[in-house]
């Protein structure tokens, strides 16, 4: 079972899969954050696979510094899709953890979901994408 930190730690800024041309879905993301550093780093599922140990069908870095709060996935096919996000308050790239493994930095999950020692489950976190979708997701 992997440890929050890792799973946490696993996002990347990888390059986007390309998107399919003419799907109108798009999932706006809204983050509420304590501190004005660093940056969130965003990453986007689109199955409970991915999810527990893929690679990311979107990523997005969402610079706090600068004032940038919202980040928004355009084209997305309909279908489900989960957020994991941290934010990088000292803006070193990584998720900072204790010495048990705990993370340091504020994380959050889409829906706001909520894990139990651990990263929240997918279908906690599972979000339906068929047109515009917001969310506002808070940091903690």
């Amino acid at each position: 079972m992997k440890t929050l930190a890792a799973a946490l730690a696993a996002l990347t800024l990888a390059v986007a899969a390309p998107a399919l041309a003419g799907d109108p879905s798009s999932l706006t993301l809204t983050f509420d954050t304590g501190a004005s550093t660093g940056a969130v780093m965003v990453a986007l599922y689109d199955s409970e696979a991915a999810w527990t140990g893929g690679a990311p069908v979107r990523s997005a870095r969402v610079d706090v510094a600068a004032g940038q709060r919202t980040v928004t996935f355009n084209d997305l096919p309909a279908g489900d899709y989960g957020m994991k996000a941290f934010h990088d308050v000292n803006g070193d790239g990584t998720m900072n953890t204790n010495p048990f493994g705990m993370p340091v930095e504020p994380y959050a999950f889409s829906n706001n979901a909520v894990g139990n020692m651990g990263p929240a489950r997918w279908g906690q976190a599972r979000v339906t994408v068929s047109g515009a979708v917001t969310q506002s997701i808070v940091i903690r």
